[in-house]
């Protein structure tokens, strides 16, 4: 098990795909990818029989570097890592972050797939996956993707808490691109089992990682932020730009994390997604629980009146 999450923060949890499946998706593709390409070579042939040899071996090397190569890497690009063989066997291809990928990773990927599933008919590539602890071939390994699985249970998706409301949107203007996805990573695992951790060793992580990312953003957590919350609020920032990103600027009217945005699931109460007050220490704040307010009516005055229940007192 490998606990990812998607920029999106869509699905969270996810588990790298093993090496039958992703055969089974690449046979898939390869079978499209040749049907396309016979296609296309039958429609050169017939169309280009007036020209020398040369014009006809340079337009037929053409055809193999668009079809076989560039078509698959255009596909990845536009549907974030998703061919018509992974969207078969229910897998997609993302950053080593869970983030999803972008062109120079489909270009990278499909660069050396040439070499590792092409040229030595997959050889190369099932070796690779066997050796590799996540199943990850040589053109993964380049360019810092894994192949997971998107069809996993609904009830073992893991829950990232939102930052408190009065957190939320305060780094908009934060410059995320010098931290790396190697961080992401922790500080996303970390925030999805810090209920799990005992709560001095929870606290400590938050503190180390929370100093690691100031570092690298050059914005250290507010006076009086707990770490945990000031993590969250960052990652929720980062998924918003991702959101950007992949749906249009229209998806940043509505943060990811929040209850109720992109079908986030709403805590079942408020102490559940709470994070320690400030100047509290953690393991006596991990036992403290926010009180509610119950709204109730006020019971009826002695003489019977009972306008008062509905919310009006009479003068005196």
């Amino acid at each position: 098990m490998s606990e990812l999450v998607t920029g999106e923060a869509v699905a969270l949890e996810l588990r790298p795909a093993k090496l039958p499946s992703r055969a089974l998706a690449v046979l898939l593709d390869l079978v499209v990818v040749g049907l396309v390409y016979t296609a296309v070579t039958i429609v050169l042939v017939i169309s280009t029989a007036s020209l020398d040899e040369a014009a006809q071996a340079a337009l037929a090397v053409a055809a193999f570097v668009l079809v076989l190569v560039g078509a698959p890497i255009a596909v990845e690009t536009l549907s974030h890592g998703r061919s018509l063989g992974k969207m078969a066997c229910g897998l997609r291809v993302v950053r080593d972050d869970g983030g999803p990928i972008r062109f120079r990773h489909a270009l990278v990927r499909g660069a050396v797939g040439v070499v590792e599933i092409l040229i030595t008919f997959g050889v190369v590539a099932c070796i690779a996956s066997l050796v590799s602890a996540r199943g990850r071939r040589l053109g993964d390994v380049v360019a810092g993707t894994l192949v997971v699985r998107e069809r996993v249970p609904v009830g073992r998706s893991a829950f990232v808490p939102p930052p408190p409301p009065w957190l939320s949107g305060r780094f908009a203007e934060l410059d995320l691109s010098a931290v790396p996805d190697g961080l992401w990573l922790a500080v996303r695992q970390y925030l999805t089992r810090m209920r799990q951790l005992d709560p001095q060793v929870g606290w400590a992580m938050a503190e180390r990682l929370a100093s690691e990312v100031a570092a690298r953003t050059g914005a250290p957590a507010p006076q009086g932020v707990p770490p945990a919350a000031y993590l969250a609020a960052v990652v929720q920032e980062r998924q918003v730009r991702e959101a950007r990103r992949a749906f249009g600027s229209g998806a940043a009217a509505v943060r990811p994390g929040v209850p109720g945005a992109f079908g986030a699931p709403a805590p079942q109460s408020l102490a559940a997604a709470s994070y320690p007050p400030a100047g509290v220490p953690y393991p006596a704040a991990a036992e403290a629980v926010v009180p509610v307010p119950v709204v109730e009516g006020a019971p009826p005055d002695q003489a019977g009146d009972r306008r008062s229940s509905g919310g009006f007192a009479p003068p005196a």
